[in-house]
Formats: C-alpha cells, sequence, structure tokens
C-alpha cells in the first residue's frame, strides 16, 4: 500500500502499533494519529515548509510497515562499514528494532540510562506520555505517523550531574529485503541539571534497496545539561529519510548539533529547537552533498522564548549532477525575549549547471533588545582561483578538490570526534572523484 492511498483514511496496511499490555493513552495516542493522517494527509508544495520538495516519488511507493522480524541480511561487517567505530557504547537497529547481536552496552557511568524505547514501554511507559501527548499533526504528518507506528529506538536518562565521556552510538540500519519497508524508529533523550554527553546517530542501509525511514529524536535538557549530537546521513540512493530532531532547552542549557547528509533519493532533515530557559544556547552545523538526482532538505526552526538566549546556524551544501538542495531556516523571536543573539548562515556551492538549490533564512522577531543576523550564498566554482591551481601543474579535478575541500573545511573543523571527522574527509576527498591524498593529516 503507497503511503498515498493511506492518507485516505486508516487502512488496514497501515494499522496502529496497539500492544495489550500498553497503557490506554498510548493506544489512543496511536490511533488519533493515524486518524489525523488519514484526514489530513501528507504535506505538499502548498504547505511554506514543503514547498520546495516533492514528496510524489515517495508517497508512490508500496510501504510495509517494518516488523522486529525483518532484517536477516545484516552482518556484523556491514554495520561496522557504514558507522565508524566510536568506543563507548553502541546501540544498532535494524529497520527501526533493536538488535542485541550487533549492540555494545558496556562501560556505562553511574547515574546514566542506555536502553531502548521498547523495554521502556514494557517495563514503565508512564515516563513516555508526555512524548506521545501533542496534539497529532501538530508538526507534521510524518511526525504523526512515527507516532502511530513507533515500537522502538533508543531511550537514554542522563540523571542530574551525570557526565557520560565516550559518545553514545546510535546505529540505524535498514534491510529492505526487496520488499519496500518504512521504518519508524523513536528516541527520546533526557538530560537532567548538570549532565553531559554526546550522541552519535548514524542512518544507513543495504545498497539498492528501497525503504524509507522516518525517524524521530526527542531531546529534553534541564538547567546546565549539555549535549553536543551528532547525525550521519548515509542512506542508499535508492532510499527515502524523513527525520525530525526536537529539542527543549531548559536555564543555561548548551545544545549543539551538526549534521552530515550524503545519501538518499529524497532526504529531509528537521530541526525544532525550543528556548525556554534564559541563557540557553544552541548551535547547528549542518553540511549536505547531494548528487545525481538527489533531493536533499534542511528544515530549521528556532524558537526563542526565553531572555538572553542564543542561537547560531551554518548549514553549506556542495551540488552536483541535477541534485536539489534546499535551507530552510526559521528564527522566531517571542515577545520578551530580551537579549537575543541570533545568526543564521547558509552558503552553497554548484558544480554543475543543472543542480539547483533554494534557500530561505527568515528572522520574525517580536521584540526589540536583540542582535539578530542571516544570509545566504548561492555560487559556482571560482574559474579565476581554478585556473591559478592548473597554472601551477595541478591536474583539473585534483583543482576542483582543493577547491571543494577549502569549502567545507570549516564544517570539518567543527567535528570535535575525531574518527568522525576522518569519515567525513575522506567522504569530501572521494564524492567528486578526487583523489585521496586531499585528505588533510
Amino acid at each position: 500500500m503507497t503511503l498515498q492511498r493511506a492518507a485516505g483514511g486508516v487502512l488496514a496496511g497501515f494499522e496502529p502499533r496497539l500492544g495489550t499490555r500498553d497503557p490506554a493513552w498510548l493506544n489512543d495516542a496511536r490511533v488519533d494519529a493515524l486518524q489525523w493522517v488519514g484526514e489530513h494527509g501528507f504535506p505538499t508544495h502548498k504547505n511554506e515548509d514543503w514547498k520546495y520538495t516533492g514528496l510524489a516519488p515517495l508517497l508512490a511507493v508500496p510501504f510495509a510497515a517494518a516488523t522486529v522480524a525483518s532484517g536477516s541480511r545484516v552482518t556484523a561487517e556491514m554495520i561496522d562499514a557504514a558507522a565508524v567505530d566510536l568506543g563507548g557504547l553502541r546501540l544498532v537497529f535494524i529497520n527501526g528494532h533493536y538488535s542485541a547481536q550487533f549492540s555494545r552496552l558496556t562501560g556505562l557511568p553511574a547515574g546514566a540510562v542506555v536502553t531502548t524505547l521498547a523495554a521502556v514501554l514494557a517495563a514503565g511507559p508512564d515516563r513516555l506520555e508526555p512524548f506521545f501527548a501533542h496534539t497529532p499533526g501538530a508538526r507534521h504528518a510524518f511526525a504523526a505517523f512515527n507516532d502511530a507506528l513507533a515500537e522502538d529506538g533508543a531511550f537514554i536518562h542522563l540523571t542530574a550531574g551525570a557526565i557520560v565521556d565516550e559518545p553514545i552510538q546510535l546505529v540505524f540500519f535498514s534491510d529492505a529485503g526487496g520488499v519496500p519497508l518504512i521504518s519508524s524508529p523513536r528516541s527520546v533523550l533526557i538530560a537532567d541539571p548538570g549532565s553531559r554527553a554526546t550522541i552519535v546517530e548514524t542512518y544507513a542501509g543495504i545498497e539498492a534497496d528501497v525503504y524509507c525511514t522516518n525517524a524521530v529524536t526527542e531531546v529534553v535538557l534541564a538547567e546546565d545539561a549539555q549535549i553536543e549530537h551528532y547525525k550521519v546521513q548515509n542512506e542508499p540512493v535508492t532510499a527515502f529519510h524523513v527525520a525530525l530532531l526536537s529539542v527543549r532547552q531548559g536555564r543555561g542549557s548548551r545544545f549543539s548539533s551538526r549534521s552530515i547528509m550524503l545519501g538518499g533519493a529524497i532526504a529531509r532533515h528537521e530541526v525544532r529547537v525550543l528556548l525556554d530557559g534564559v541563557g540557553a544556547e544552541v548551535s547547528l552545523d549542518g553540511i549536505y552533498l547531494p548528487r545525481g538526482d538527489q533531493l536533499h532538505d534542511n528544515t530549521i526552526f528556532v524558537d526563542h522564548a526565553a531572555t538572553d538566549c542564543t542561537s547560531h546556524q551554518l548549514y553549506k551544501g556542495v551540488l552536483d549532477g541535477r541534485s536539489h538542495g534546499v535551507f530552510n531556516g526559521h528564527i522566531m523571536v517571542r515577545h520578551g525575549a530580551d537579549g537575543t543573539d541570533a545568526n543564521q548562515k547558509n552558503k552553497n556551492l554548484l558544480l554543475s549547471d543543472r543542480a539547483e538549490v533554494d534557500t530561505r533564512p527568515r528572522l520574525e522577531i517580536y521584540t526589540d533588545d536583540v542582535k539578530c543576523t542571516h544570509g545566504a550564498a548561492v555560487g559556482q566554482m571560482d574559474d579565476e582561483a581554478l585556473m591559478y591551481l592548473r597554472a601551477r601543474a595541478i591536474p583539473l579535478e585534483e583543482a576542483r578538490g582543493l577547491l571543494i575541500y577549502a569549502f567545507v573545511h570549516e564544517m570539518v573543523d567543527r567535528i570535535d570526534l575525531l574518527p568522525l571527522r576522518a569519515q567525513l574527509e575522506r567522504v569530501v576527498a572521494g564524492r567528486f572523484g578526487n583523489d585521496a591524498h586531499l585528505v588533510a593529516s
């Protein structure tokens, strides 16, 4: 059944995940969410936040909901190839369901709980009620669809003062097995006052498989909590990726997120941040590298609802072939949010005359005492710089590679995890046909 048909009503192919042991509030939330999707359908170009992203290829695929039994072709070698080993804890999910076989849960410090959503639902689901209690479709149909179908994902709770030194790695790997599947991982991170951790999400799958990852990750930071977040999206170009990162920050909290978007036929990474406590800070960086016919959509909404908060955004795109990039950034400064410091930048490098980018940075300000800036730039390869390098006997492809790396190195340098930084350097060096010696030492 296609998602397009499912939007016409609650059909048998996409029934909500109702558990006999689940509380009534959870089953009600799932039913309400799927009914909302059936009544309102999926976003179209008429929706402002989706106007540049056509979903027809995704909605036309006859997806089936992924189950815990799917994913039999996955091997440890596939997981290791998809996600660079960062040491520390690693939770692996196959088609949205936890796999103990490929996971590593050792060395967790006191005061930190790292488990699965399914385990929490089985043991004490009431703590999850706030994450499913929003109005169905308040964000969009894909988030509501996740409400209805999500059964598993990561659950991380850092108690007050807990510090996790090594990164916590979450690997979401897909294996459609010849049948187009849609998986719905749902992850929750709760950081109590003064806690600190680094989270790395990786999304990948088996080449040539047709599937859709519809992921939701929710983060709540209490006073003075600090979370450093990374996301690597490297799905096959035959797959689709729709993800929402939802963040709520308390007083004096610090959150940073750096996304690396490589794969997917259509890939959308949406970030929504609510700065709800005085002095909270958020830093959002992203790099997207579509080529061929890929479409990469970066949609960001930062809501300054408290005084003296700071937000920074820097997204860079390198586009080749007939690819399409979207940056849709929106900063809102609410009445009374005095002392806001917000800036937003988007820069794009087009390597082909057929590549296209739509960039839309926006500021919406309802108070006076603020410092806000935004800007966007779209350009092609600098012919004079290219000629300069060629005049010094540097071959054309190597010269292009040097200029591309010069454009993205600022983003690479912002990655503090050295193994992850080295992985991105290799990708940048090789993605556009350049030699590995372009990788920075």
